[in-house]
């Protein structure tokens, strides 16, 4: 018996709950019967127009927040490709029929993302249930015990709303602090011989998705530099801090060590003794231009690209291994060498470049490597920004992302 074919535009409007369907731009592109009813609208009065045109605050409640709350979960759900379940708001509407007037409204949303198929956010669910009546029982349920209930439900959602005001407050003075911190660990490189190099740190949107990845360049003895790129595992100020214990052992030791390879088996051993270093990974590289070789030793890490004169992108994977402090016993790590000619350029990055949530990594790997051949010749510092620029979600990453740029 064949299957019957679905109507699925027909579901929708029949769906019992109120439903719109949103684009990227907060822009209502359809919504179902029971929307339309609940919010006294037409579909021409919100079909093509952007949300908060068509639902603003009440400009007469100056501690109206229902749609900053709104906007930053939407925004939250086309940042991280996740559902977001908001937390019960007030959110005055004004009258249809009465314009000018306003009506207290309370509304419980859940903002859930389609993903299209570059695994970008294509289409927004906003499912909303009125609440309204339950929060303001009045007449003929009288003064019961349903009642005092409904009362003691709304000043919970009130402490509850007033508590998450109160983390978003802490959240962001932790970000300002951690961000500080990292511009005094993350200075702008000084000069490398000769070379011209490019180096950028982008913070993360969340204001704790900050302050785990870090860059280094340092000063070899004859013609050398080393570059290393690292991401230490969480967020925040405490990363900030190991990523810059762990940024400065790397940067002794690198000048001392045989190669990378001994370089990262050294910091390895020093990451078991700090606190939150387990799991970080790590990048060294040392770019020899007496020899015209690079050598490089990885820990974890993405590989790094180098982009040779034809246009082609060589990644350097032949020296991966695990990340510091995986393995419970100390194992020598691996090292390998390519050779490189005048014009070339190495590119050091840390996964917030290339990873997306539901992506396999070779389709990051692939978007960069198409990204470096399309601005092949590009000085560096003009690259680094192009790259961030073709790369980084628009709407703003959900990861901190560092990136070192070299012109060989």
């Amino acid at each position: 018996m064949a299957e019957a074919e679905i109507d699925y535009a027909a579901v929708f409007q029949a769906l019992p709950g109120m439903v719109a369907l949103l684009t990227p731009e907060l822009v209502y592109a359809d919504v179902n019967e029971e929307f339309l009813r609940m919010a006294g609208r037409t579909r021409e009065q919100l079909v093509g127009r952007y949300l908060f045109d068509v639902f603003p605050d009440n400009p007469g409640d100056p501690t109206a927040n229902g749609s900053r709350n709104l906007q930053a979960s939407l925004q939250r759900v086309i940042a991280t490709g996740e559902r977001d379940t908001m937390a019960l708001q007030r959110y005055d509407v004004e009258s249809a029929e009465r314009p000018g007037e306003w009506e207290e409204r309370y509304w419980s949303p859940v903002n859930a993302p389609v993903l299209g198929p570059d695994g970008r956010v294509a289409v927004l669910v906003h499912r909303v249930e009125e609440v309204t009546e339950l929060i303001k029982a009045r007449g003929a349920r009288g003064s019961s015990r349903p009642q005092v209930l409904e009362a003691e439900l709304y000043t919970r959602a009130r402490e509850l709303q007033a508590l998450n005001e109160r983390l978003r407050e802490a959240h962001a003075r932790e970000r300002e602090v951690a961000l500080a911190l990292q511009d005094a660990m993350l200075p702008a490189p000084g000069p490398v011989g000769h070379h011209r190099a490019a180096v950028r740190y982008q913070p993360a949107m969340g204001t704790l998705n900050v302050c785990g990845d870090w860059y280094d360049l340092v000063d070899l003895p004859g013609d050398r530099i080393g570059v290393a790129v690292g991401d230490v595992v969480g967020h925040g100020l405490h990363a900030a801090c190991v990523m810059g214990l762990l940024r400065s052992a790397l940067s002794a030791v690198s000048r001392v060590a045989e190669g990378p390879a001994q370089a990262l088996e050294v910091l390895g051993l020093y990451a078991r003794s700090v606190e939150g270093a387990e799991n970080t990974t790590v990048v060294e590289t040392c770019i020899d231009w007496d020899t015209h070789i690079i050598t490089y030793s990885c820990a974890g890490h993405p590989p790094p690209a180098l982009l040779r004169t034809d246009g082609t992108v060589e990644f350097l994977d032949q020296a991966t291994d695990p990340p510091l402090g995986a393995r419970p016993d100390h194992v020598a790590r691996p090292q390998a060498t390519t050779p490189f000619t005048e014009g070339d350029t190495l590119v050091l990055y840390s996964d917030g470049l290339i990873e997306r949530r539901r992506e396999d990594i070779d389709t990051g790997l692939a978007r960069l490597a198409d990204a470096l051949t399309r601005h092949l010749g590009t000085d560096p510092e003009p690259l680094a920004d192009a790259l961030l620029l073709d790369l980084l979600p628009a709407v703003g990453a959900t990861d901190d992302t560092a990136l070192v740029i070299v012109r060989l």
